[in-house]
């Protein structure tokens, strides 16, 4: 059963590969650095212009690093 988990990998690699040259042709932003569940207040900092506001809260919240927090917050798109 290795071999097929390997080719299931495989693919699933390739797929992968395949969606991100789409979205980064149709410029659509890594969604990969948002978190699934951002508080409200790191998004009403950021959309407030205060992005360092919201990295500072953001990094309380997930213990994430600075540069995660910085491109998940820039990620939001405001």
């Amino acid at each position: 059963m290795t071999w097929q988990t390997d080719e299931i990998n495989g693919r699933i690699a390739r797929l992968e590969r395949k969606i991100d040259l789409i979205l980064e042709h149709l410029g659509i932003a890594d969604q990969d650095n948002v978190p699934s569940v951002m508080s409200p207040r790191v998004r009403q900092l950021a959309a407030a212009g205060n992005k360092i506001g919201a990295i500072k809260v953001l990094r309380e919240e997930t213990n994430m690093g600075l540069k995660e927090a910085k491109d998940a917050v820039d990620a939001l798109g405001y």
